[in-house]
């Protein structure tokens, strides 16, 4: 039989992919772009993917930055009242992750230009989509 946070973990997981495979169909309909089956045609829908992907990374990084601050503060508040029950590192730590977390797209972003350039670009598909005679 399965832990009560194994059960959950399990239909989160489920869910979360649902949810995926729901939202891509949805953007394809929406598009108008329905894969056809070349390989040029693939590598275009995935690349056009990664800048939705880019955007839901920094939200949850924000999201989950200011869930770690809100999180910190209730822990102080936990130490204040019973100093021996909850250490005062726990409170620290989930306050530095916060932190680490809301700063993490800019710091991506600074460091990306800093390592390719101000003008950088992702690549593009190009040359043969189809093959002919297949």
């Amino acid at each position: 039989m399965q832990s009560s946070s194994k059960r959950k973990g399990t239909m989160l997981l489920v869910t979360g992919m649902i949810l995926c495979v729901v939202s891509a169909g949805v953007a394809m309909a929406a598009t108008g772009n329905a894969p056809a089956g070349s390989i040029g045609s693939v590598a275009e829908t995935i690349q056009s993917s990664f800048g939705n992907l880019a955007k839901v990374l920094t939200a949850g990084a924000y999201v989950m930055g200011i869930g770690f601050v809100i999180a910190s503060l209730f822990k102080f508040k936990a130490h204040k009242d019973n100093p021996t029950q909850v250490q005062i590192g726990a409170p620290i730590a989930l306050l530095f992750i916060g932190a680490a977390m809301i700063f993490i797209p800019s710091v991506m972003k600074t460091g990306g230009a800093t390592v390719f350039g101000s003008n950088a670009s992702t690549g593009g598909v190009s040359g043969i989509s189809t093959i002919s005679g297949a």
